[in-house]
């Protein structure tokens, strides 16, 4: 497929489950999805946004999300590796998991269906790292333009009233407000970065709200819906990344009858797109604030293990 341009949603097949499929797109073989867009033309272009020198970490503290809103991934504890009247320390980790914190999903995290992972790959070619794991995406690096949707001040702009410790559903109009006020436009390979609030919010939020939190999640995000598919897959963007947990609404419909329902299984399992969680966006999204400018150079370099499923974001916009 020419990579200067995607078909249409509309004219992509049917997926048996709900929604359409971009399986082949890049490839019966492919495992590296919408990233593909990230040409090195794009990624020159991209690095052409540098102008101030300005370098923002998008990257939560390992541990900041206590207790962990995904319970069964737990909380990382470090050792210090340290002897006495020695002139060198070392650390360990135990009990870390990758996306705990500021994170990837790879196109392994989610499949469209039981045994049917993006692009065709079976849970076998997950398990064996053959197919759709991280280390595919970690060979060659992320970067490219991202563009910002300043979600908390885009709402509070026209008068509603927003929580981000709610389940608020973005919808496309809600995307498109937030886009026409940044005054900007997405081309192909951009990043999508969702600024809610969520993160800053959590951080300030005492014990026993971030435990209820933790039993029950309820995180603002993307809403669910073939509406909000066809708009991100015309988008022709690569990733969005998100400063809230999962990029879509909270709580999720695991049980969705159409694979619409439930974001991760399009987005990652029939589109292969990144999707990027627990971004930490608030010293972004304020400096975008303060001088206009929506639009940064993103570099990411994901964790390099051999059939691993998510990674630390390791990322930086630099304006």
């Amino acid at each position: 497929m020419p990579l200067d341009k995607l078909p249409d949603y509309d004219q992509l097949a049917p997926a048996p489950h709900g929604g359409r499929s971009g399986w082949g797109v890049f490839g019966s073989d492919d495992s590296i999805g919408l990233l593909n867009l990230l040409t090195p033309e794009r990624v020159l272009a991209a690095s052409k946004l540098v102008r101030q020198g300005k370098v923002f970490a998008l990257n939560a503290e390992v541990d900041a999300f206590s207790p962990a809103i995904s319970s069964p991934r737990g909380l990382p504890q470090r050792r210090e590796i340290h002897r006495d009247g020695t002139i060198y320390f070392d650390d360990a980790y135990d009990n870390f998991n990758p996306q705990g914190s500021s994170q990837w999903d790879s196109l392994g995290h989610v499949g469209y269906s039981v045994n049917a992972f993006y692009n065709g790959a079976t849970e076998e070619d997950v398990a064996t790292g053959r197919r759709n794991t991280i280390d595919h995406w970690a060979r060659r690096g992320i970067a490219g333009r991202g563009v910002v949707l300043d979600m908390v001040r885009t709402l509070t702009d026209v008068g509603r009233s927003y929580d981000p410790g709610s389940s608020v559903g973005f919808s496309v109009s809600d995307l498109e407000l937030a886009r026409h006020r940044a005054g900007m436009d997405f081309g192909p390979g951009d990043i999508m970065i969702l600024h809610t609030g969520f993160s800053s919010w959590y951080r300030d939020q005492p014990l026993s709200v971030r435990a209820a939190l933790a039993e029950h999640t309820t995180t603002p995000g993307l809403q669910s819906g073939e509406e909000m598919c066809r708009y991100l897959w015309n988008l022709q963007i690569s990733s969005v990344v998100s400063d809230t947990f999962a990029v879509e609404v909270t709580p999720l419909d695991l049980e969705a009858a159409d694979a619409t329902g439930f974001l991760h299984r399009m987005l990652i399992g029939q589109f292969g797109m990144a999707l990027g969680e627990l971004w930490w966006t608030e010293e972004l999204a304020n400096d975008c604030a303060i001088d206009g400018v929506y639009e940064v150079f993103i570099v990411s370099a994901p964790m390099n293990v051999r059939g691993g499923v998510g990674s630390p974001s390791n990322a930086l916009a630099i304006k």
